[in-house]
């Protein structure tokens, strides 16, 4: 399917990124356009254009790539459609990495918000090697919901540049009003189709970088080889190859897409703006959508360290309650530009 990129600035900015590097074999944007804020998140500036949002891959052509999944899971992707064109309007700056935890802390230090995963008393999700999944009802992968488990305590080791999990909606939410209010400029969450625009970056393949899930490896931390000796019981699932992280990794540890952004798949799902709603797609505003107008579940993104490959296309839409506190949640936030210079 042809590219449907629509804009004269999106399209001379991708065709600078189309520089191949001969060491790695993948596409090396130039640094792009960049803003610092007061906590020191790098964001990018993203041109207005136009995409195809969704996916109209039949169970079919799925199972030819994902052979090992069942084929219930892949008769369950019905909200990624119809395939729809979508304007965004208005460049933005989008996080250039997912907010990490020594962000996240300064935040907490500086406006005395308390995350849910600690104000409420009942904690978060965690790794605990000496959990079976098997004992559960639901099955889930990761102990919880346990006071143990927080934003700053996942159960395995993190540094201050990993991203920030087990934060909920709210949380997300909470930080970007503080920041609003710090420097007088729009923080929020991206919508949905501000996202997977963002994500794409020109592409209109599975993944921003082609089809083939087994080239994640090198763009995205997923489930694969690295992850495997600690849940070994889903082997059928994980990528062959390694990225070199069994857990969450530093942000900005792999190559970037071509608008510069790191880590859009996988390291953390990433919650938007929106509400989910399964036949949106249906009706959906052509140009800048916001999702439904009210819902019970908001909708997540991006797939993470722990995510099968099938759930971390572009175009997967995933949910939970604007409380929901996880081990694989995170976020990254969305600044507005000020005017169409992008002057800031």
């Amino acid at each position: 399917m042809s590219n449907p990129i629509g804009s004269a600035i999106t399209i001379a900015w991708l065709s600078l990124s189309l520089g191949l590097s001969a060491c790695s074999g993948l596409v090396q944007p130039p640094d792009p356009p960049s803003h610092v804020n007061s906590l020191g998140m790098r964001f990018v500036r993203i041109p207005a254009g136009e995409f195809l949002m969704g996916s109209d891959e039949s169970p079919d052509r799925l199972a030819r790539d994902f052979p090992a999944y069942e084929r219930q899971r892949l008769l369950q992707l019905s909200d990624e459609q119809p395939v729809h064109r979508v304007r965004i309007s208005q460049p933005f700056w989008l996080g250039q990495h997912e907010v990490t935890v020594g962000q996240f802390r300064a935040f907490l230090q500086a406006s005395g918000h308390r995350p849910e995963s600690v104000a409420d008393g009942t904690g978060g999700y965690g790794y605990n090697p000496d959990y079976d999944p098997a004992s559960t009802l639901r099955g889930d992968a990761f102990e919880g919901r346990d006071p143990r488990y927080s934003w700053d305590q996942p159960g395995f080791a993190q540094t201050e540049q990993s991203p920030v999990l087990n934060v909920s909606w709210n949380d997300a939410v909470a930080l970007a009003r503080w920041l609003s209010l710090r420097e007088n400029r729009v923080y929020r969450l991206p919508t949905e189709a501000e996202w997977e625009y963002a994500c794409r970056a020109g592409s209109r393949t599975r993944y921003h970088q082609g089809d083939d899930p087994q080239s994640l490896v090198r763009v995205a931390n997923l489930f694969d080889a690295a992850a495997l000796p600690y849940w070994p019981r889903w082997q059928a699932y994980a990528l062959a190859g390694s990225d070199g992280h069994a857990f969450s990794a530093p942000v900005g540890s792999l190559a970037p897409n071509a608008f510069g952004l790191h880590d859009m798949l996988g390291n953390a799902w990433e919650w938007v703006a929106d509400w989910h709603d399964e036949a949106y797609y249906a009706s959906s505003p052509s140009s800048d959508p916001t999702g439904p107008e009210d819902g019970e579940v908001k909708v997540r993104r991006g797939g993470s360290w722990h995510s099968w490959a099938l759930y971390a296309r572009c175009s997967f839409r995933n949910w939970n309650t604007p409380q929901t506190r996880y081990t694989l949640v995170g976020m990254r936030l969305l600044l507005e530009a000020e005017d169409d210079s992008g002057r800031h």
